[in-house]
């Protein structure tokens, strides 16, 4: 079974970037869907970004966000530019149904 497992989180002040990592454990079929959700508290889980054959990204994150695929190393990544304390949450990665643990963006001065 494929395990997902996220990187890159932290703290980081308004206006900055972080860039979030996620790897597969086990083999990933290209260009099946592949992405990043997030939930702030009290907040229901939303959609980030997935890519397939092409990206789709949340309203309140284009045009700020990308994200990438590598499938010879089973990863995908988010670069998170110009971000604001509403990007605060923790991003969980997502693959056909299984979800990585999870790691916290927190955007404060």
């Amino acid at each position: 079974q494929v395990r997902l497992a996220e990187s890159g989180g932290g703290l980081v002040r308004p206006g900055g970037s972080l860039r979030l990592s996620c790897e597969a454990s086990g083999s990933i079929i290209g260009d099946n869907d592949f992405g990043w959700y997030r939930q702030a508290p009290g907040k229901e889980r939303e959609l980030v970004a997935i890519i397939g054959f092409t990206a789709v990204y949340g309203d309140s994150v284009k045009g700020r966000f990308t994200i990438s695929r590598d499938n010879t190393k089973n990863a995908i990544y988010l670069q998170m530019n110009s971000l604001k304390p509403e990007d605060t949450a923790v991003y969980y990665c997502w693959y056909r149904a299984i979800w990585g643990q999870g790691t916290q963006v927190t955007v404060s001065s």
